[in-house]
């Protein structure tokens, strides 16, 4: 017959807590992982899966999680998974960006106002966070962010601090790719359009009974959509790019290169 002490347990479950603690608060941000398809009971069981099959790779310390040190040892082990999905979360804003100048800029924002049910996201806001999750999980994404998860434990060991102000620096710095991203996903279409206002604007310059709502919005709207579908390939090589920055920034938060 075999027993198991108690204090056996609990120190198993002691060191169980650190790894869960991260993947956890990553899981809450990540691509992906943050879906509201993918509900937080789904979450708790995918990380504490996680955290059972990398618990045996690993040398975990024995801190008592309600002693101040396992306080503070808790709050750095969530802001490590926070971080990590909080630089990913610019990629995803930027394309929320992008895809709120190219709703303006054809004139769909006037369904923001007339649909209650749309929320604050235009349509090809939503479109471009479908096409963009795609491009993660095509790239392998997931598989690869998890592979440095794993990896984060022995390059940020349990126990080292990492609220300092090197990481910080790197995700203020790492934020202006919200407006960079998203310019460069949405400056084909806006250039577009532009010439297009113009050349409306020059039109109902010369003939001024045209009326430019009924004659202008129309076109404008039309045009906006077959730009944006002959600007896809280009709009994909731009998302892949951005998702390809963001895992590099995150390998370098953690450490790993």
């Amino acid at each position: 017959m075999i027993t198991v002490a108690a204090i056996d347990i609990m120190e198993h479950f002691y060191a169980l807590l650190w790894p869960m603690l991260r993947m956890s608060a990553l899981m809450l941000f990540a691509p992906v992982f943050s879906l509201p398809a993918l509900t937080t009971r789904l979450r708790v069981l995918l990380a504490l899966a996680l955290s059972v099959m990398v618990y045996p790779m690993f040398d975990w310390p024995r801190i008592d999680p309600l002693s101040a040190r396992g306080l503070l040892e808790i709050a750095n082990q969530i802001t490590i998974g926070l971080m990590m999905g909080l630089i990913l979360q610019v990629a995803i804003a930027a394309v929320v960006v992008a895809g709120q100048a190219i709703s303006n800029s054809m004139g769909l924002s006037m369904a923001m106002m007339i649909d209650p049910n749309l929320g604050n996201v235009p349509t090809v806001a939503q479109f471009l966070i479908v096409l963009a999750t795609l491009v993660f999980v095509g790239l392998g994404g997931h598989g690869l962010l998890l592979a440095m998860l794993v990896e984060s434990f022995s390059s940020l060991p349990v126990g080292t601090f990492v609220m300092v102000e090197q990481s910080w620096r790197q995700v203020l710095a790492w934020s202006s790719m919200m407006f960079l991203g998203a310019v460069l996903i949405a400056l084909p279409v806006m250039v577009t359009l532009l010439f297009i206002n113009i050349g409306i604007g020059v039109i109902t310059r010369a003939a001024p009974s045209l009326n430019i709502f009924a004659v202008g919005l129309p076109a404008t709207i039309v045009m906006g959509f077959v730009v944006l579908i002959m600007s896809m390939a280009n709009i994909g090589s731009r998302l892949q790019w951005l998702w390809t920055q963001s895992l590099v920034q995150t390998r370098t938060l953690v450490g790993l290169s």
